[in-house]
């Protein structure tokens, strides 16, 4: 499949790129967008929460009434769950919530991903640029000449880049990423995906491994 390259004040250069259909034109499998999409909100927890249970608690261990006649439940001690203040049964304890993925499967999301973009028209390459410094005005330029400033905007860059993306920082609703970082979750948050040539080179060296 070919699409137009674009350059930064929007303008259709003339040439043509030519998609991997192996990356951008799959059929996709939502089964491994969901697995992958899991998998990276999964990893976003922290898994730090954790409660007292009622071997950790300090208060006394006397017991506070007698066993029967008290008209409610054998409560024991003061830290007993059911009195304000106890303990919690059964709470939260440290946890790691990440969920193990195949590569392959990850790499098949992320192709089925790109391929839904592709087939929404949500997908421009524009040529690679650059700043000279970071600056908000400059990038806000390149979104509205590319008419993608009211839109949920992915710029995927070749390689590190600490003028662009200080530039983009500012912008609440676009983001800059590196090809090799991508991810399936990031790919379907976009509205539109804007990718520079290199990028596009990188991206496709990446998923047809």
């Amino acid at each position: 499949m070919e699409v137009s390259v674009f350059n930064i004040k929007g303008e259709d250069t003339g040439r043509k790129v030519v998609l991997a259909d192996s990356v951008f034109g799959i059929e996709p499998n939502d089964h491994a967008i969901y697995l992958d999409v899991k998998r990276y909100l999964a990893a976003q927890r922290q898994g730090t929460a954790k409660s007292k249970e009622r071997s950790e608690m300090s208060g006394s261990t006397r017991k506070l009434g007698r066993q029967k006649g008290g008209g409610g439940a054998r409560r024991g001690d003061i830290n007993s769950p059911v009195l304000v203040g106890g303990a919690r049964v059964f709470g939260p304890r440290p946890r790691n919530y990440s969920i193990k993925l195949n590569k392959k499967v990850k790499a098949l999301a992320r192709r089925s991903a790109l391929s839904y973009k592709v087939q929404e028209g949500a997908f421009m390459v524009v040529e690679d640029f650059s700043f000279d410094a970071p600056k908000t005005k400059s990038f806000l330029e390149v979104a509205n000449s590319l008419k993608v400033a009211d839109k949920k905007s992915l710029f995927v860059l070749p390689g590190s880049d600490i003028n662009v993306y200080l530039s983009a920082r500012n912008v609440p609703n676009a983001k800059v990423a590196i090809a090799s970082d991508i991810h399936t979750y990031g790919i379907l948050d976009a509205g539109v995906m804007v990718v520079t040539e290199k990028a596009l080179e990188a991206i496709e060296t990446v998923l047809t491994k």
